[in-house]
């Protein structure tokens, strides 16, 4: 079932995300399967659960259709239910970022080139993973969601001044998606 994408201004963005309860099997299949729909028809490359209105710790990340312009993305395609952040290197890079929750924006923003993450797959088989390169800003984008974080909040503040009309139209749903969306 295709889900609507929450948009920046929601509330459910912000709040807390639990962990997903392993034991309910159905429940995890059930908003994975939704979850890819939904990431599918929004062609995009990455989504969390509260962009979906469920505030639940669990992330897809897809970066096969990127694979002509960043290597290493022909087969990365990752599923992560209760996903932590267990190390992170100092050394960071900039990369533009944009979101389907902050449609028609997009920004420079600066993060770890490194991170290590433990987190449940999609078999609910525990993996520790180490990201660099673009895979790294994927995946570390779609955490920030588990954290109500969303790539604007990493802004300078006079970039987001910059930006804060359209942040403001998108809030009040003055802006129109190619995918079902709420406010």
């Amino acid at each position: 079932m295709i889900l609507p994408i929450y948009l920046y201004g929601s509330e459910v963005l912000r709040k807390e995300n639990l962990d997903v309860d392993l034991t309910d099997k159905e429940g995890i299949a059930k908003l994975l399967a939704d979850m890819k729909d939904t990431l599918k028809l929004a062609d995009g490359c990455g989504l969390a659960a509260p962009q979906v209105g469920v505030n639940k710790r669990l992330v897809i990340v897809d970066g096969r259709e990127l694979a002509d312009s960043y290597e290493g993305m022909e087969d990365f395609f990752r599923v992560m239910i209760n996903p932590e952040v267990v190390e992170e290197s100092e050394e960071t890079c900039e990369y533009s970022e944009g979101c389907l929750s902050v449609p028609g924006i997009y920004a420079e923003v600066i993060r770890p080139s490194k991170i290590k993450v433990e987190y449940y797959n999609e078999n609910l088989e525990k993996v520790v993973e180490e990201f660099d390169g673009f895979a790294c800003r994927m995946v570390q984008h779609e955490l920030s969601h588990l954290e109500g974080n969303l790539f604007v909040d990493n802004l300078s503040p006079i970039r987001r001044k910059m930006l804060s009309r359209k942040l403001l139209a998108i809030s009040k749903g003055a802006v129109q998606t190619r995918y079902k969306s709420k406010r």
